[in-house]
């Protein structure tokens, strides 16, 4: 009994080595991936330098309606913790402000295009979790009142922590699990993005999906578990004929703007209501009428 006691012993002590070992070269890759540069084109994108109010109201509107940047920078902007998890680790976000800790001082006009459509740093880093493979397809003239906008807001002294990734992420992400960085899904480009009319058609509603739903929703809006997500996370809905085929335009706009469903139950509190219900009449008409010209799909094929 006590040779096996001895051999399970010795088992058990190459195995935790091996898993010592494991942690520790995923730990290596994951860093030195988390350190890797990304050379942007640059495009001749200039902010408004002189906004007036109806500019600027734009510009919130765009912000907290239509990109929902406050779901993660926080109300004010001055940014925050986002996760604080054993597991996944602390991830926070930047403060976009002029206060002490943000980056609104002294971001150009070429950093703010290239954080915001192309995902990197103004040193070149990669930005985590920023959804720019679907900001990459704001207007220049929506990214130009964001700027302009952000440039307006009060200042906010708030210091956030640095990003420290935890296990999970990093093996998600070295599974091909986690899209860690975004800028790895977009066309980085110096061209220019025309704007599409503000108005209910179908193209401006395929605009303001692109930019603000298919994140969570998928690029066909089949909707389904959202990668990189922690489990307990609900999925994302099917938006396609095959989900909301049913609803009249009233109960989109109600689903919109209150967060209740045609049958009065309540969608799960990750849906950014908070956003949506600030989405003018016309913006839902427009998301409705593209989600209509949309092929049924089944659930889950994003």
């Amino acid at each position: 009994m006590n040779r096996f006691l001895k051999i399970a012993a010795v088992s058990l002590g190459v195995l935790l080595l091996l898993v010592g070992a494991g942690v520790a070269g995923l730990y290596a890759w994951s860093g030195a991936e988390l350190k890797k540069k990304l050379t942007t084109p640059t495009h001749a994108f200039t902010a408004p330098t002189a906004p007036d109010s109806a500019l600027l109201a734009r510009g919130k509107h765009v912000v907290d309606a239509l990109a929902k940047c406050s779901e993660c920078h926080t109300a004010d902007l001055g940014g925050g913790t986002m996760i604080d998890d054993a597991a996944f680790g602390h991830l926070a976000t930047p403060n976009l402000t002029s206060g002490a800790g943000g980056i609104g001082a002294d971001y150009t006009d070429a950093d703010w295009e290239r954080a915001v459509r192309h995902g990197v740093a103004r040193d070149g880093r990669r930005l985590m979790i920023m959804p720019s493979n679907e900001y990459q397809y704001l207007s220049d003239e929506d990214l130009g009142v964001i700027v302009a906008y952000l440039r307006s807001v009060p200042a906010v002294d708030r210091e956030t922590a640095p990003t420290q990734l935890g296990p999970l992420p990093r093996a998600l992400y070295a599974a091909g699990k986690f899209p860690l960085f975004p800028a790895a899904f977009v066309t980085h480009t110096d061209a220019a993005v025309p704007t599409v009319p503000v108005d209910s058609t179908v193209e401006y509603g395929q605009y303001l999906g692109t930019v603000g739903c298919s994140g969570c929703h998928g690029a066909t809006y089949g909707g389904g578990n959202i990668p990189g997500t922690p489990p307990e996370w609900p999925a994302a809905a099917n938006l396609t004929p095959t989900g909301i085929g049913h609803y009249a335009f009233t109960d989109f706009a109600t689903l919109l703007k209150t967060g209740i469903r045609p049958d009065g139950s309540k969608l799960e509190p990750f849906m950014p209501i908070a956003a949506t219900s600030q989405m003018t009449e016309i913006e839902m008409k427009a998301v409705f009428a593209y989600l209509k010209t949309l092929p049924a799909r089944p659930f889950g094929t994003r």
